[in-house]
């Protein structure tokens, strides 16, 4: 079961029974199955914090996912925080949408808790290719 909260940001996920229903599917592509996944959509200050305290990292992000499963071969369970000042700035950045970018940022998380990873350039490209796949089968 997917699951949408807020922190400290008043945000509202566009079409989110579209979205849960497309998430699910992709995952189900992939040959996972899908236990409880939680989005926790956040401020810059709250999503840095999340990264300091847990991550040791003292810097910005999108998106910080945590696999939360006991074993690899268990249905997908996770928290994932979405910075949604990022995913603005990055839409403005990048030429696209808002919408259009928070679902890029909604796929990477569980494509990394699908296994990919985006730390070499390589992986960075697989990773951008499988979100490109993602999105192209959203229909709203």
């Amino acid at each position: 079961m997917i699951r949408f909260f807020t922190e400290d940001v008043d945000f509202k996920l566009p079409q989110k029974l579209a979205v849960k229903r497309w998430l699910t599917a992709q995952t189900k592509a992939e040959g996972h199955e899908l236990g409880d996944l939680n989005y926790i959509f956040a401020s810059d200050e709250y999503v840095l914090q999340v990264n300091r305290d847990y991550l040791q990292h003292d810097y910005y992000t999108d998106i910080i996912t945590f696999d939360n499963r006991e074993f690899a071969d268990d249905p997908i369970e996770g928290d994932i925080y979405i910075s949604v000042d990022r995913v603005a700035d990055n839409a403005t950045q990048l030429g696209t949408s808002a919408e259009q970018e928070m679902r890029r940022v909604l796929a990477h998380g569980l494509l990394h808790l699908c296994g990919y990873g985006d730390k070499t350039d390589e992986d960075a490209a697989t990773m951008r290719a499988k979100e490109d796949e993602w999105l192209g089968t959203f229909g709203g």
